[in-house]
């Protein structure tokens, strides 16, 4: 097996399509390949999946550590892992180069192929890819691929970046209709929305195929060293999770969903937005998305509604993230500012804001026991939504790097519900508190 990890000076530079394209160009080979993520993002592996057919997986030193995401990486099954780094190469939490790209190359070993988007230079290109080269100790980087790029630019640099980085340039993406992707508040389209992406990823692989020299390319990836695999438990189910996943509700970690069914949940998926009737369950997940998206669309499913009120108010263990919930406040205003009724568990309006609110990481602390804190104790998250809502909670007190704190949040015996988003692939037994609680209430409830 053998990983390699595509990174970027910047945001924009082309990663997700140049990790796509290489995904769609291994698989027209033959070669087994899969995905991972540097960060949180969750729109990102929605792309590698819809090329692949088998989920991306995140790699986040924040929200794991380095044990989960080792963990995670040991689910590596195809011979080839492409891993997509995050923002800009070194950019990691509050200024720093903690959880950067960089970092996780240097904790799991990866060797770096850096996609770089020129425009407007040529020396000073590769005087900015050496300061990138010599910013640390060992860089990791090995190679560079040039992206939007023209035959004769590409031409003209090619021998440039060379001869000042030593680094050699394997190839170029040229501006190509199918390689864009439109993008909106929280980041790009997802996958599930374009309906011909693997047309467009097939055209992608076949102009990699004749401007990058893939050869090359693999040769640069490491061997992984053998590694014990991780096994999901697959002894008795204890529990019914129901997992709310359509067009509104979308952002799941699937490292959260593999700990859920290990632990003992069985899950069952369904759409709040197309279906008329909450399955039968001891425990519910309501996930990120777009919620404000399809506010007039989940507010005509009536029953629906009104079913997920009744069961979270008669304590059916419930998680509420993000998306997830603003659909439990009693009202969601769409872009335009027009309001539709929601759930109804909590007496707030979801409504926009026109910009990023309290984005980024943050550790999470509970004065008091609940569904899957302990008191005191500390778990990393994540925040990133263009939405508030005018009822936040205070349950819980949010603590971000830069010392800035607050009260927010829902968080009782049976209730996780606030707009941070929690991995459950890190080193606090989230899902398994989650389905104990479930467990406890399937006997309560059904004897």
């Amino acid at each position: 097996m053998k990983r390699l990890m595509l990174a970027a000076p910047a945001s924009g530079s082309g990663k997700t399509v140049l990790t796509c394209g290489l995904l769609a160009a291994l698989t027209a080979r033959g070669i087994g390949a899969e995905a991972f993520k540097c960060g949180p993002d969750y729109i990102d592996p929605m792309f590698h999946q819809k090329v692949l057919g088998v989920p991306s997986r995140n790699l986040d030193l924040f929200l794991q550590g380095e044990g989960g995401v080792r963990r995670t990486l040991a689910k590596q099954s195809r011979p080839v892992a492409l891993i997509e780094g995050a923002m800009g190469y070194y950019d990691g939490v509050n200024g720093t180069d903690q959880a950067s790209a960089w970092h996780l190359a240097t904790a799991a070993k990866l060797p770096v192929v850096l996609a770089v988007r020129p425009g407007g230079s040529s020396l000073t290109l590769a005087a900015q890819i050496q300061g990138l080269q010599k910013f640390r100790p060992d860089s990791r980087l090995r190679g560079l691929v040039l992206t939007l790029c023209k035959p004769s630019l590409y031409a003209h640099l090619k021998p440039i970046l060379e001869r000042e980085t030593g680094l050699p340039v394997l190839g170029y993406l040229p501006p190509l209709e199918a390689a864009r992707i439109e993008s909106r508040h929280l980041g790009l389209q997802t996958a599930g929305e374009i309906q011909d992406l693997a047309r467009r990823f097939a055209q992608v692989a076949a102009q990699l195929e004749k401007t990058v020299d893939l050869d090359a390319l693999l040769a640069l990836a490491d061997e992984v060293p053998d590694a014990p695999k991780t096994q999901g438990r697959q002894g008795e189910k204890t529990c019914t999770i129901a997992v709310a996943r359509d067009e509104a509700f979308c952002f799941y970690y699937a490292d959260n969903l593999d700990a859920l069914e290990a632990a003992g949940a069985e899950l069952v998926f369904f759409s709040p937005l197309h279906d008329e009737a909450l399955p039968k369950a001891d425990g519910l997940y309501l996930g990120g998305g777009y919620p404000e998206l399809y506010a007039a669309q989940l507010a005509q499913k009536t029953g629906m509604r009104n079913a997920i009120g009744r069961a979270v108010a008669s304590g059916l263990p419930t998680v509420a993230e993000c998306g997830g919930f603003l659909y439990l406040q009693a009202a969601l205003q769409n872009a335009a500012g027009e309001g539709y009724p929601m759930v109804g568990l909590f007496s707030g309006e979801g409504y926009p804001t026109g910009q990023l609110r309290r984005f980024g990481y943050l550790t999470l602390t509970g004065d008091r026991d609940s569904l899957l804190f302990r008191a005191g104790e500390a778990i990393p998250a994540h925040e990133f939504h263009y939405w508030d809502t005018t009822a936040n909670g205070e349950d819980l007190t949010a603590v971000k790097p830069s010392g800035r704190s607050w009260r927010f949040g829902y968080a009782g015996e049976s209730m996780y519900a606030a707009f941070p988003h929690l991995h459950f692939g890190g080193e606090t037994p989230v899902a398994e508190r989650f389905v104990a609680m479930a467990t406890f209430y399937r006997k309560r409830t059904r004897g």
